[in-house]
């Protein structure tokens, strides 16, 4: 059954439902930058740092909703002068992936300040077949906070 996927502001969401969603240790799996705790407190001081992106580039991740439960966030940040898509679901809705791409590279395609997206992935993701399949390729290796990923990109214009 297909769910209807929104957007919204991470800041309308609960923190403890952010705190509890980045505790789970299957998110952590393939997210070698996840290593504290996450507690309320975490979660509100994340919610504050994903807000000042909205307001330094107007653009920035959101709150994943289908069927209007919070089911995980993700969007584009700018990083330099690329904009990178980033996707962390809660394990309940990692099949939704597709569908909440699909809608948030729609929103890349139609805005004209995003040329090409960028996705980092951690070497461990060994199933890379939806990224090829969107058209992305990989274009190297970066480090990241001390933490080696796999560059793609996938050209929006």
């Amino acid at each position: 059954m297909k769910q209807e996927i929104t957007f919204a502001r991470l800041s309308e969401i609960e923190p403890t439902e952010i705190a509890a969603h980045m505790s789970d240790p299957r998110v952590a799996e393939h997210m070698p930058l996840l290593t504290t705790k996450w507690d309320v407190e975490a979660a509100e001081k994340f919610v504050v740092h994903k807000e000042q992106c909205w307001t330094r580039d107007g653009l920035g991740h959101w709150a994943f909703l289908a069927n209007e439960k919070y089911v995980g966030w993700g969007g584009f940040q700018k990083e330099g002068d690329e904009w990178d898509f980033g996707l962390v679901l809660r394990p309940d809705a990692f099949g939704l992936g597709r569908q909440i791409s699909k809608k948030a590279l729609d929103f890349a395609v139609a805005d004209g300040r995003i040329p090409y997206v960028t996705f980092l992935l951690p070497p461990s993701r060994k199933n890379l077949g939806a990224l090829a399949r969107l058209g992305a390729k990989q274009v190297g290796e970066v480090t990241y906070e001390g933490a080696k990923f796999l560059k793609f990109r996938l050209e929006t214009a």
